[in-house]
């Protein structure tokens, strides 16, 4: 048995992917701790974890990098969203190892403070990203955009030119940020990161919660990166009286949980769908964040009348919906999409910012539903997009299946294993076997 302590972002859509992978390792027998969000510490504890808060502080720093005007604006923003949390969880975890005296801690990608931390302990780590990394691959074109590989030598020169701007614009927000952190956080005693990959991968192993074919080939990722499929959980519900009555076929339209101005989705919609023969369910996630802008833009209120075929919830549980749902219409956030594609749902994306044009250009080109752009999404461009994505479920199925062989948080739980070689006997439950890599 080993004692593992995790470490998450201040944001729903990084704990819940994380859910099932402490649960499997507690099902093993280690004791698991995790800081997390504060109000669902004591649903994480009565699930058997040690659960405790992060600090408080960090609920304060909330993401606006919705309100810049720019791609580089937006990007700005969170960089300095996450440079002003790293001056919070660093010590944050460090106090966490301080009690708990951890055997592997496993961190957040986007808790920069933490993960130099954790880099700093000398003990072993990994990193958890419950979205695609930011890693560069041959035959990938460049994270941010969106853009489908392109193959042949005309893609290669496309690629090449986007990756310089693109790569060049991360890299001279990032790097300064990221190695002035490193330097004043660890008292100087780690070195600076010289590139973008370098900055995501300074852990011994990486976790990212995709697979094929959703997520594109990457031959040259090394076995360090390891992609285990989509993990999908989410609080303990009785699904609603409303949801057991329905007959009709569902639609869920799912918003970001982190604030980002996107309640357009839920608008449009509504009033899109409104003379189509489905029931359309809408969850605004955000406005239980506890930040007053969320609650002022997307609170039910906002919307005044609802169609008679439509639901418009704080919250409900999608996996009961999704089980009898058409189509999922989703802001592009990794969690919300894979949760639909893990049913084999097909899906219409409507990307906002942040990594969402990336999952979208997934979306595509797994075949599994429809990119929508912003400036399409008026009430006849987004009912005319749900009635493509009704004929892209055999890609959806098929996405599922491939999350389904990745082996999930069973996997997950392996690869950990793995790091601090945790003896166990040939053909016990759980034993390790050989380190692979996943192209």
């Amino acid at each position: 048995m080993s004692t593992v302590l995790a470490y998450t972002s201040p944001a729903i859509g990084h704990l819940f992917p994380m859910v099932p992978l402490l649960l499997e390792l507690k099902a093993r027998g280690h004791d698991v701790h995790v800081r997390t969000i504060p109000k669902h510490v004591p649903t994480l504890s009565a699930l058997g974890l040690n659960a405790g808060p992060v600090d408080s502080r960090l609920m304060d720093i909330e993401a606006d990098d919705y309100t810049a005007a720019s791609t580089k604006d937006a990007l700005a923003s969170s960089v300095d969203t996450f440079t002003a949390r790293a001056w919070f969880d660093a010590p944050d975890l460090r106090l966490a190892i301080g009690e708990v005296r951890p055997d592997l801690l496993l961190v957040d990608i986007n808790s920069w403070g933490a993960r130099i931390a954790a880099e700093e302990s000398g003990l072993p780590w990994a990193t958890f990203s419950p979205y695609t990394p930011p890693l560069q691959s041959r035959g990938t074109p460049p994270f941010g955009p969106g853009l489908l590989p392109m193959p042949g030598p005309l893609g290669t020169l496309r690629d090449a030119v986007v990756r310089r701007l693109v790569i060049g614009a991360v890299e001279k927000l990032m790097l300064p940020r990221i190695n002035s952190l490193r330097a004043d956080l660890s008292g100087g005693t780690l070195p600076p990161v010289s590139g973008a990959d370098e900055m995501f991968r300074t852990a011994p192993l990486m976790l990212v919660t995709t697979s094929r074919p959703f997520e594109y080939p990457h031959p040259d990722w090394a076995p360090d990166v390891r992609m285990i499929g989509a993990l999908e959980w989410e609080p303990p519900a009785e699904p609603p009286a409303w949801l057991r009555d329905s007959t009709a076929p569902l639609v869920l339209v799912t918003t970001s949980s982190e604030y980002q101005a996107d309640e357009v989705i839920v608008r449009t919609a509504l009033a899109g769908l409104a003379a189509e023969p489905f029931t359309v369910v809408a969850t605004l996630p955000a406005a239980h964040t506890g930040s007053a802008g969320a609650h002022r833009a997307s609170g039910t209120e906002a919307f005044g009348p609802v169609p008679a075929n439509g639901r418009l919830e704080h919250f409900v549980p999608h996996g009961p919906v999704l089980d009898r749902a058409a189509v999922a219409i989703t802001h592009g956030g990794m969690g919300a999409t894979q949760k639909a594609l893990s049913k084999g749902v097909p899906v219409v994306v409507v990307p906002f910012g942040r990594d969402q044009h990336e999952v979208a250009a997934r979306v595509v080109a797994s075949d599994a539903g429809v990119r929508l752009g912003r400036k399409r999404l008026t009430p006849d461009g987004l009912r005319a997009a749900v009635q493509q994505a009704l004929t892209k479920t055999p890609g959806a199925r098929r996405v599922a299946e491939g999350y389904a062989a990745a082996g999930g948080a069973a996997a997950g739980a392996d690869a950990l294993e793995q790091l601090v070689r945790l003896p166990r006997k040939a053909g016990e439950p759980g034993a390790v076997p050989p380190a692979t890599g996943q192209g």
